[in-house]
């Protein structure tokens, strides 16, 4: 790490990236408790993390268009959105209906397109070098700041489900107010004065083959993450149920199963340095693939055993994304790094909407475990595309 860097500054991106991301998953940890006190339909949980991705789609297209991170403040835009985005996670309290909670939800998504990418340009502009590392601990945070609405319900006991998503909104709030009081944006950040509004920017960075080969390889990976982070729950109550197993902790087991992605994302980051970006999203395409092809066979051994394969594929499922985001930067113009990443994610997220969906929908028509195979296409085609990569191997 660059000597001249403070100390303090990736801690506190970190940190506040956890923080602003613990809102994403707040409607999934008490979706359960939504279905039962509205009537709703089990499909709601499809629906609930479809608002989510879709305001999250709705948020990065905006911003990569009108370049915001790369016009203005990046730790500015980073504090207005954790704020916004805690406000709106609070609208689910007040909400009297499955479109209500779905209409909050996807403003929440919205919101956190000034939180996710937002935070890696944040770090990107810090770190000119050991970029891999760096968004390997941001990612991290991503995932513990997923998880964490899962052990709040689970630490919560029998509070009201409100008490999650106050508990959410609350630590938003505070990593965006600390950033902002801590931080100042990087040293290598370059700005773009004025609107402009620049479609050509986004073909050209598509015409990089570098840049095509990351971005590819991304979708591929982001097919299958969120599908799968949405299912962990549905997945630990069905063994649950048909192994008469009512004892396991699915809130708990649901925390620690996501939550574990962030430890390998670390791990990840230092291997990049080692190996390369290329190296650590190409093991952990194939092991996370490898999981998934084996799920449907483990929901008839003893727990211990289908607990360690979920945690496998919590551990894999991960890794790769800091990497492809590392990629895709390396391989943006200067200018247009954040619009790089940013139009990246959104397109990536539309993804995740279509293998929630339709994993959502074969599941509900006849709970065939073996759906949870759809999810492998995505590291078959991630691991086809990355293979293309020829950029910088030490990242």
């Amino acid at each position: 790490m660059n000597k001249k860097i403070p100390a303090h500054i990736l801690p506190v991106i970190v940190v506040a990236q956890f923080a602003g991301t613990s809102l994403w998953f707040a409607g999934n940890a008490v979706v359960d408790e939504l279905i039962t006190t509205l009537g709703l339909a089990e499909l709601f949980i499809g629906y609930i993390t479809m608002a989510v991705q879709a305001g999250f789609i709705s948020g990065t297209l905006l911003f990569a268009f009108l370049n915001v991170a790369d016009r203005f403040s990046p730790v500015k835009v980073f504090l207005f959105c954790a704020l916004g985005g805690s406000v709106a996670n609070l609208l689910v309290m007040w909400s009297s209906s499955g479109i209500g909670i779905i209409a909050a939800r996807f403003v929440t998504g919205f919101f956190l397109a000034g939180i996710y990418p937002v935070g890696m340009k944040i770090a990107s502009d810090w770190h000119k070098e050991g970029l891999g590392k760096a968004l390997g601990y941001l990612v991290g945070a991503l995932v513990v700041g997923t998880a964490f609405p899962h052990l709040l319900k689970f630490l919560g006991g029998e509070l009201p489900w409100r008490y999650v998503i106050t508990g959410t909104s609350v630590i938003a709030s505070t990593g965006g107010l600390l950033l902002f009081c801590t931080v100042s944006d990087g040293p290598n950040r370059s700005s773009t004065a004025g609107f402009k509004f620049d479609a050509a920017a986004i073909l050209k960075l598509f015409r990089n083959t570098n840049f095509r080969s990351a971005a590819f390889g991304y979708f591929g990976h982001m097919w299958e993450l969120y599908t799968f982070w949405a299912f962990v729950p549905v997945m630990l109550s069905w063994y649950a149920l048909t192994n008469n197993q009512s004892e396991i902790p699915v809130s708990f087991w649901s925390f620690v199963i996501i939550g574990v992605g962030g430890i390998s994302c670390a791990i990840g980051g230092y291997w990049s340095l080692k190996k390369s970006s290329k190296w650590v999203s190409k093991i952990s395409l194939t092991a996370s693939g490898l999981c998934c092809l084996l799920i449907p066979f483990s929901f008839n051994l003893p727990a211990i055993l289908f607990l360690c394969l979920l945690l496998l594929w919590g551990m894999f499922v991960i890794p790769d994304s800091p990497q492809f985001s590392t990629m895709v930067a390396q391989s943006s113009d200067s200018t247009y790094v954040a619009t790089g990443l940013t139009i990246v994610n959104s397109l990536g997220f539309a993804i995740t909407i279509v293998s929630i969906q339709l994993v959502n929908l074969m599941w509900s028509v006849n709970e065939n475990t073996y759906v949870f195979w759809l999810m492998a296409f995505g590291p078959l085609f991630g691991y086809w595309a990355v293979s293309k990569y020829k950029g910088v191997q030490n990242s």
